[in-house]
């Protein structure tokens, strides 16, 4: 957690000590509400905190009337070029704007921006991306080097302090791990705004998810990064799913279960791979946090399942079902037998801790 200054976007907030929150973004048409709203309830059940939607034009600015009235989750509405639009999301109920202030249109237009927000108590966010740094940088610097990128986001941000306006974060992103890193880290010893994190267009599912571990999983473990998005070209529900294993995996954060399995091997004797990744999807919406261990050798399996909330070690049509180390059953059969079995258990744990609270 970093201690930068405390903003707050809708009822989340950020910066100051509290903990990363978790963003995505819609990539539904902002036009059509429905299905906005149908996707923003998706990632709100998959532990979605913050939400950005795109507003191209003014019917987009329109509909979020209806979206931010709905939605369960605050709504940052994502605005380039025409102030005009940022004024009406900021009438129609968004939480925080996404802009960068120095392509809105002139110090008039930042002005305008500026006071509407602070009006309303909406933070804005300043972004900028490696492919967004102006002309006159890229030949200061060489390209879009993490200096320029730093520089970029600092003069769009003197602009809006001109105006004394302060609720501000800032994001900075690359499509280059090193470059991303190296911009944050510069960027954090320059400023006390919180940061927004992110490795952008960091691709499909493998490898944008390696690429926003090994760069988020860098800038948390070094303390730098307010909210963090996982961008993926896929559904935006397993951008939420890859940025809680990230928080999980450098005990900053969990949510649901944490499903250890082993990655099998030549003594593996049941569908473990199957069973591993049946597991995990019946479990994808349990919120609850405990450790459940699906093993499938006679090595560690017995030890490692012992270990675990719930666990099951397997060999050939038979598996032992382990509690906080005490075996519970013993089954025979398959796959499907196991499965059943070893979900049945964790229902019943699930109730127990529940009528506990």
């Amino acid at each position: 957690m970093s201690s930068s200054r405390t903003i707050q976007i809708g009822k989340v907030k950020i910066g100051g000590g509290n903990p990363v929150a978790v963003q995505s973004m819609t990539n539904t048409d902002t036009r059509d509400a429905a299905a906005t709203l149908a996707q923003i309830t998706r990632l709100h059940e998959a532990g979605c905190e913050i939400i950005r939607v795109a507003v191209p034009d003014e019917a987009a600015a329109a509909a979020l009337r209806e979206i931010c009235r709905l939605s369960p989750l605050p709504v940052i509405a994502d605005i380039h070029f025409d102030h005009r639009l940022a004024l009406s999301a900021l009438k129609n109920g968004v939480h925080g704007l996404r802009i960068n202030p120095g392509n809105i249109g002139g110090q008039s237009a930042v002005r305008a921006v500026a006071e509407a927000a602070a009006e309303r108590s909406v933070p804005i966010r300043v972004g900028v991306n490696s492919g967004s740094v102006e002309k006159d940088l890229l030949r200061r610097f060489g390209g879009p080097t993490p200096e320029a990128m730093v520089e970029s986001a600092l003069a769009h941000v003197r602009l809006l302090e001109e105006q004394n306006f302060q609720d501000i974060k800032i994001s900075i992103k690359s499509s280059s791990v090193t470059d991303t890193v190296a911009a944050y880290r510069l960027l954090a010893g320059r400023c006390a705004y919180p940061l927004h994190i992110g490795v952008t267009e960091a691709g499909t599912l493998l490898r944008g998810a390696v690429k926003s571990a090994v760069g988020l999983g860098i800038l948390l473990a070094e303390g730098i990064g307010d909210t963090l998005r996982v961008s993926l070209t896929h559904d935006p529900v397993r951008e939420v799913e890859v940025a809680w294993e990230i928080l999980r995996a450098l005990g900053l954060r969990a949510r649901g279960p944490e499903i250890i399995s082993c990655p099998t091997c030549g003594r593996t004797e049941i569908d473990l791979i199957g069973l591993a990744d049946a597991v995990e999807e019946k479990l994808r919406g349990v919120e609850e946090v405990f450790t459940l261990a699906v093993m499938g050798c006679v090595v560690n399996g017995p030890g490692e399942a012992r270990e675990a909330d719930i666990g099951i070690a397997g060999g050939r049509g038979k598996a032992v079902i382990f509690r906080k180390g005490i075996m519970l059953r013993s089954l025979s059969g398959g796959r499907e037998d196991f499965l059943a079995a070893l979900l049945q258990e964790v229902d019943v744990f699930l109730a127990e801790r529940r009528g506990a609270k």
